[in-house]
């Protein structure tokens, strides 16, 4: 191993000091719970965490000189220390908290990564842990608040996206080789997940600030999902009509311009000839939200109650068999009708989403789809998908949210095919 090369090129003199600054960084919170202590009775404090974190760097240079065995008698070293510390002031405080210990343990891996180039990593890990350490009060008093329930929809929701999705082939099976498991479950995915989040903002924030951010949310992913689920969410609590409609709308109309976006990376021509109609779209479901969401002002809005399912599961699952069904009609359709077919495609795509047609006519519109075509096709995924929303807040939503929803966005479509008609 060139020596030379070690220290001079990688900067270790800088990168040491980083694992200094890191080691503070934690060393200064777990200081500052302990700053009323008599000097000499804390285990650790700013110091210690510095020397630890630069006692890592220090053995991962070594390690990188002779062997890394030697990161491994280190690490096993400043357990036994710190055990013993443990153990001593155990007996004098009667606190059994190890999490000085495993602090002590994550500062001197810190160290090690400082110096091995994963700064970045070092860096974010070190704040993750301070910002841990520094909210203990707030994280014990929310698993006091934490209903079972609600700890078993959180489980689940980790089942379903963090074990089982990524066991899936992401590839595709099937006639036509329409079917992707991948694509498929991951909207069952992110169904499931804007039910979660959707049902925890509004228990936190209330029904107003928790639907707000809500929508937002899946109006940059999928407002097709939080329809749906609002849709549900109507019908166990009525007296939120007015707030679940304002959220749809927000949401619909957030879709329009996260579709410009998607579109200006494919093809900045065809979002020249579509700005004006997809702007429109989005004022004509912006402005009838921002109105009902005044009007809701002054109503008494409860929270979520134990009936409320955070993790509306049996939805996202029926959702997903609707889109492998349509996935595999739109493929179908495709193959018959071939070129003629592409505005039934664009029909039938929108009935679950808009995104993935317009990205295939926005690349296709680059070759040998002309750009009218292409923008026509758009106009008529997202004029559809409206409908279909519309449609679910028809037959799954409270009376009083599909009256304020459903002329909104046929007002909407109207809007969007007029402009066409006019530009085109």
């Amino acid at each position: 191993m060139d020596i030379n090369g070690l220290f001079n090129g990688e900067h270790l003199a800088w990168n040491l000091f980083i694992a200094l600054l890191l080691g503070a960084i934690v060393g200064t919170q777990r200081g500052w719970v302990m700053r009323n202590s008599e000097e000499g009775s804390r285990v650790a404090g700013i110091r210690t965490y510095s020397l630890v974190a630069l006692f890592g760097a220090l053995i991962a240079i070594l390690a990188k000189i002779y062997t890394p065995v030697l990161i491994g008698f280190a690490l096993i070293a400043l357990v036994v220390l710190a055990c013993i510390a443990f153990v001593v002031q155990q007996k004098k405080s009667q606190d059994v908290s190890i999490t000085g210990v495993v602090s002590l343990l994550v500062t001197f891996i810190l160290g090690c990564l400082a110096v091995s180039g994963e700064v970045v990593l070092a860096a974010s890990a070190a704040v993750i842990t301070a910002v841990v350490l520094d909210n203990k009060k707030e994280l014990h008093q929310a698993l006091t608040k934490l209903q079972e329930y609600e700890l078993d929809a959180a489980l689940r929701l980790l089942l379903i996206s963090i074990v089982l999705l990524p066991l899936l082939p992401n590839q595709t099976y099937g006639p036509w080789k329409a079917l992707n498991p991948y694509e498929i479950w991951w909207m069952v995915v992110l169904i499931a997940s804007i039910s979660f989040v959707g049902y925890f903002a509004i228990k936190i924030g209330g029904a107003k600030r928790g639907i707000l951010f809500t929508s937002v949310f899946a109006g940059l992913s999928s407002s097709t999902a939080l329809t749906l689920q609002f849709s549900h969410l109507s019908r166990e609590q009525p007296m939120m009509s007015s707030l679940l409609a304002s959220g749809i709308l927000l949401s619909c109309g957030t879709m329009f311009p996260r579709l410009l976006i998607i579109l200006s990376v494919v093809n900045p021509h065809l979002v020249a000839l579509l700005w004006p109609i997809v702007l429109a779209m989005m004022v004509a479901l912006y402005l009838p939200a921002w109105w009902i969401w005044r009007q809701s002002e002054g109503e008494k809005i409860d929270k979520p109650n134990k009936q409320s399912n955070p993790l509306a599961l049996q939805s996202a699952l029926f959702f997903g068999v609707v889109l492998a069904v349509i996935m595999l009609l739109s493929h179908a359709l495709s193959d018959w009708f071939g070129s003629a077919g592409i505005l039934i495609l664009s029909a039938l795509s929108g009935i679950t989403d808009v995104d993935a047609i317009s990205l295939a006519l926005g690349r296709q519109s680059t070759q040998l789809l002309s750009a009218n075509t292409a923008a026509l096709g758009i106009i008529i995924a997202a004029s559809v998908n409206t409908l279909v929303k519309m449609s679910m807040v028809v037959a799954i939503g409270d009376r009083a949210l599909w009256r304020r929803v459903a002329p909104v966005m046929i007002g909407c479509v109207f809007v969007g095919a007029g402009l066409f008609l006019v530009i085109s």
